[in-house]
């Protein structure tokens, strides 16, 4: 397989997926200034970390190429995550297809993951970070993960289903009701994109152990 160039610093900020006035609870606003400020933001300070890292030598302190790699993942899960997120809303939150066995096979019920991934995020209300549901490639299990921020991934996972729990994804029309903001994402979840992520994850796994 042909390797893209790396550190390019040309990344571009990905269009919404949905008409953000025809998700139900979530304002188009709040929609908006989170797209164009917090993950355009993310993208263009992505690209502005990549130029900077692609003149590093020899002679560049240590200290320097440690925080542009620290700033480096930071804003490269940010743009991923972002785009997964948004990626995974603009449907109509009903649950469907070969995610719904799947979690019911891991989890008992679907509806019993459901409440795992709930707490998951009601747990970050008034902080910061996110909730996943991930496919761990080393394992072939599904998980509902936690992370505190962009930082912090499960390695070999591959995410399914993410949910931005960071007050800048609800404050707007929630305030401080992380609750009411969780009800609104399971109601515009697109669960059709989230079916084709775990056959490609499904897929990759089968791959990495032959």
């Amino acid at each position: 397989m042909p390797f893209a160039k790396s550190l390019t610093g040309i990344h571009v900020v990905a269009p919404l997926p949905f008409k953000p006035a025809a998700l139900n609870g979530l304002s188009e606003r709040m929609l908006v200034s989170h797209h164009d400020n917090n993950y355009g933001g993310a993208v263009k300070n992505l690209n502005r970390v990549e130029q900077e890292l692609s003149q590093i030598n020899s002679d560049t302190p240590p200290f320097v190429v440690s925080g542009l790699r620290q700033s480096e993942l930071t804003f490269r899960n940010s743009k991923t995550l972002h785009e997964a997120y948004f990626g995974n809303l603009g449907g109509s939150g009903k649950r469907s297809g070969g995610i719904d066995k799947a979690l019911s096979e891991a989890y008992g019920t679907a509806t019993r993951w459901e409440e795992h991934f709930r707490a998951t995020g009601k747990g970050l209300g008034g902080g910061s970070g996110w909730a996943l549901l991930e496919l761990e490639l080393a394992t072939g299990e599904l998980r509902t993960t936690w992370s505190g921020h962009h930082t912090q991934t499960l390695a070999t996972a591959v995410p399914l289903l993410v949910l931005d729990m960071y007050e800048h994804a609800y404050q707007i029309d929630f305030a401080a009701a992380a609750d009411r903001y969780i009800d609104a994402f399971f109601a515009n979840i697109n669960w059709d994109e989230v079916n084709h992520r775990l056959e490609r994850a499904v897929a990759a796994a089968k791959a990495l152990h032959g």
